[in-house]
């Protein structure tokens, strides 16, 4: 392996919808670097930061039949039974739920948790409410995919939060996503929400992190035991 080889493969690739950031970063930094010394250097210290949020690292997914695995990097802070968004058509009977929150310096590309057709791609505008909270999966801004593999269908939506004010989705109605394949991302911090048949048993607990395309959430190849209620950290 020569040398640029293995540099290459040491950087973190930085997502195309970052790239804008970036520019508008390291711009205002040389602008106002080149009044103001001093603060060339915080604003350096801050188009590293953007380079950082942005970035897009590879990730290796488990391929097997019935395995859900995470859609985003963060903290596990919902596990429970809840009505799925009703743009989603997911019907009205409460479905276990996943939720993962994204705080700030978490890897922001959105990934499927489970790999099938993309049946319904769903946006709703709404609030900005803490992502953590329960309320924020009904009042907030959000994007929703149904994903269907065979007899099952997955749902995964992006949250808006306090400081995510761009949701990003790639997929499109009709197309097919394998698992772990990039479809999404939220700009700046907000949480994903994973919608499982009623019975599937998760296999994460509260406060877990998770990596996306690569946790796993639930195998539903398995028998499933009863739906737990619905918990949250506190």
């Amino acid at each position: 392996m020569s040398i640029v080889d293995s540099i290459t493969k040491a950087v973190v690739p930085i997502h195309r919808e970052g790239w804008p950031f970036v520019a508008i970063a390291l711009v205002a930094t040389l602008v106002i670097g080149y009044f103001i010394s001093p603060l060339f250097w915080i604003g350096l210290i801050l188009t590293g930061w953007v380079c950082y949020f942005f970035r897009d690292p590879k990730r290796v997914t488990p391929v097997a039949d019935g395995l859900v695995v995470s859609p985003a990097d963060g903290v596990v802070s919902l596990v429970g039974l809840a009505r799925p968004p009703a743009e989603l058509e997911l019907g009205t009977e409460p479905l276990m739920r996943v939720s993962v929150f994204m705080n700030v310096f978490n890897c922001h590309v959105n990934r499927a948790p489970i790999g099938g057709k993309v049946l319904r791609v769903a946006y709703r505008a709404g609030a900005f409410l803490n992502a953590e909270l329960d309320k924020a999966s009904e009042q907030n801004e959000r994007n929703g995919l149904v994903i269907e593999a065979g007899d099952t269908r997955i749902g995964v939506v992006q949250i808006a939060g306090l400081v995510a004010r761009r949701i990003v989705c790639f997929s499109r109605e009709g197309e097919e996503l394998a698992a772990g394949e990039r479809f999404g991302l939220i700009r700046f911090g907000s949480r994903l929400d994973v919608y499982f048949p009623a019975d599937t048993q998760p296999k994460v607990a509260l406060g877990q992190t998770m990596i996306a395309g690569e946790t796993v959430l639930a195998d539903l190849s398995q028998p499933q035991a009863p739906a737990q209620q619905l918990t949250r950290v506190s």
